[in-house]
């Protein structure tokens, strides 16, 4: 595995993928690699070679009272990780290298960008939208590879790619979950051991509302009532937004006859934690991915 630490070099090895006719894959993170960053570099490694893994993280997408000097940084780990998955460059820029002296530009995806975490966290999804640009110019990637935790954020930058024509690829990928169903986060290692027990109320609401839906509810107003009791039952949550919302415009629904999202946000702690459910029509009823 090449590491590759400069933008010069890394869109050198991009054009010789692609006047190789390679179809070059990207995975982009911000480190402190899990289980779920290692199931979208399988997914690269199944469907492209080169496959490129990005660690950059992104000032731009932190809010002042955010934790970007906390933030885990593992680099060495998750070197040794990704080379042990067979990646074929390791994309790690510097913030100096990504925005130089006098940079000044910024990506805006309105409206999607407007809601929900764009509204908890002003400015965050601008910082998303401006350095994936960066690096689908850099990279030139045919096709990139999102986590479905992430929803609204995959939602805009695939606006992004519709609205710039870019000729990248999205591909979405399962959620990676714990065996007790909390979803994988860079930042469940800042939960406490009580804090990690509470967490799991978000799955297990998530996992009430599959439950509703399976057996015929339709009702969004009653599917959130059933969400939210399971998570109110937990006193060390404090819920920012728990709501069902249409998969494409990110307004709220109130009947489930669609494509749909079940979003939750809570705060753990310190520590915010978001996940989802993704409610798709199967065979004349609904499917529910957790």
């Amino acid at each position: 595995m090449e590491t590759v630490h400069t933008i010069q070099w890394m869109k050198e090895l991009a054009k010789n993928a692609l006047v190789n006719e390679r179809l070059l894959g990207l995975v982009p993170t911000m480190g402190a690699l899990h289980e779920g960053h290692f199931s979208l570099v399988r997914a690269a490694k199944h469907k492209c070679s080169p496959v490129v893994v990005s660690i950059f993280v992104n000032p731009k997408q932190f809010g002042p009272t955010e934790d970007l000097k906390k933030y885990p940084r593992t680099f060495e780990a998750d070197r040794e990780a990704l080379a042990s998955l067979g990646v074929d460059i390791l994309f790690a820029p510097t913030s100096e290298e990504m925005y130089p002296a006098g940079f000044s530009t910024s990506v805006s995806v309105k409206g999607l960008s407007d809601r929900w975490e764009g509204r908890a966290r002003p400015g965050h999804f601008d910082g998303v939208a401006t350095v994936v640009l960066k690096l689908f110019e850099i990279v030139q990637p045919r096709v990139a590879f999102f986590g479905r935790k992430d929803a609204q954020q995959a939602r805009i930058i695939r606006q992004m790619v519709t609205d710039l024509n870019l000729s990248t690829e999205i591909e979405l990928c399962p959620i990676v979950r714990e065996p007790d169903g909390l979803a994988l986060s860079s930042r469940n290692v800042y939960l406490s051991p009580e804090d990690r027990r509470a967490a799991v109320a978000i799955s297990r609401a998530l996992a009430a509302c599959k439950e509703c839906i399976s057996s015929g509810e339709r009702d969004v107003a009653r599917l959130l009532a059933t969400i939210r009791g399971k998570l109110e039952s937990e006193p060390r949550l404090t819920v920012d937004y728990a709501e069902i919302v249409d998969a494409d415009s990110f307004e709220p629904v109130r009947m489930i006859r669609g494509n749909c999202y079940v979003l939750i946000a809570v705060m753990v702690g310190g520590t915010r934690l978001i996940d989802n459910a993704y409610i798709e029509p199967e065979a004349g009823a609904f499917r529910v991915l957790l």
